[in-house]
């Protein structure tokens, strides 16, 4: 008796909403049908699996044209790495068409096209290694032996990257499905950035540098794997091919992402660690010492190891406005702050100032 009470307490709740709002719903109710996509040419729907197996083939091929761009893009993020300039590159991202072949063994895991999966991986390995060859040949050539800030930024992966290639994977697997979005096809190669890492591969064995090589090599895989996995399930879920064909590139996947997730968890939580320590070093030096309280601050960076921090400072400043035992004063007044051995190291760039009175 209860609940048929409070049953038509809530229907006459109902109805009396209903008749008070009646023409609001009922205008809400038109704009929606009329401008939410009801109109039928405007309908999208995934390609045909016969073109899409067409596509994927073309963009999976060794050919000839997919080499000579793949070649020109490595030469281009290497220079590019090597001059540390970020708009090099992304043009040589652009280009690079690494991700055709990457796309190709997403699609024939699902549709258990295994001719496909084996000329995508020939495609892929071929690929990788003329990229390597092609970034160690130009840095020997170019002489070049400096370590830039965008080379060091591909050679420590973390989860980020991870979350990036999962995001970028799907994206490019949907991109490939849908006619009318192709155009972002572009956009998908900047965010996951396959080439550069391969690049750095290259510039680390020309460098003898086995560090680099195999830091930017753990970010190409990572990249590799999720855009392989996150492409499957994106395919998957468009209904081409199916979960039982799928079942072993999937498992495989997850395999390989819970090993690297390892290594990836620790450097993110690395990245973490150093972020929060470089932000409390700048708070504290900012706006608790006197002595770098009004100056002119260029860069700061701070490592910080398990026994000591080391931290280097780069300012504007007169020659002579800050004496060794200043430094040595905040050095020991960060120590106490931080709890660690300070290791400080200020780089003092002379500022003059020329100026010419009216006369």
């Amino acid at each position: 008796m209860l609940f048929k009470i409070n049953f038509n307490y809530f229907q006459q709740i109902k109805l009396l909403v209903k008749s008070k709002f009646s023409p609001q719903i009922a205008s809400i109710k038109k704009f929606w049908y009329t401008e939410s996509g009801e109109w039928h040419w405007l309908k999208e729907k995934p390609m045909p699996i016969a073109s899409l197996n067409r596509s994927i083939w073309r963009i999976s091929v060794p050919s000839f044209s997919f080499h000579f761009m793949l070649g020109l893009s490595s030469v281009i993020a290497t220079l590019g790495l090597l001059a540390d300039s970020v708009a090099v590159i992304i043009g040589a991202m652009i280009i690079a068409p690494l991700m055709g072949p990457i796309l190709g063994i997403a699609y024939s895991a699902t549709v258990g096209n295994r001719r496909l999966l084996r000329r995508s991986m020939l495609t892929l390995s071929t690929g990788i290694i003329l990229t390597i060859i092609t970034a160690w040949l130009t840095t020997l050539i170019v002489g070049l032996r400096t370590v830039s800030p965008e080379i060091l930024s591909r050679t420590n992966p973390t989860l980020l990257d991870l979350s990036i290639a999962l995001a970028a994977g799907s994206a490019g697997a949907f991109a490939n499905s849908r006619r009318r979005i192709a155009d972002a096809l572009p956009g998908v190669a900047i965010a996951v950035a396959l080439v550069p890492p391969l690049s750095v591969v290259g510039i680390g064995l020309a460098f003898a540098q086995k560090t680099l090589s195999l830091g930017a090599f753990l970010l190409f895989v990572t990249n590799l794997v999720g855009i392989i996995f996150s492409g499957s399930l994106v395919f998957l879920f468009q209904s081409y091919g199916n979960l039982k064909r799928a079942k072993k590139g999937l498992f495989f996947s997850i395999f390989v992402l819970s090993i690297l997730g390892l290594p990836l968890s620790f450097s993110l939580r690395e990245l973490l660690v150093k972020e929060s320590v470089r932000s409390k070093v700048s708070q504290l030096v900012r706006n608790q010492t006197l002595t770098f309280a009004n100056s002119d601050i260029n860069s700061l960076q701070v490592e910080s190891f398990s026994n000591r921090i080391n931290i280097q400072m780069q300012i504007a400043a007169d020659e002579d406005s800050i004496t060794q035992n200043q430094i040595e004063l905040v050095r020991d007044f960060l120590a106490q702050e931080l709890q660690k051995p300070v290791e400080l190291k200020v780089v003092i760039v002379p500022v003059n100032i020329l100026q010419a009175p009216v006369q």
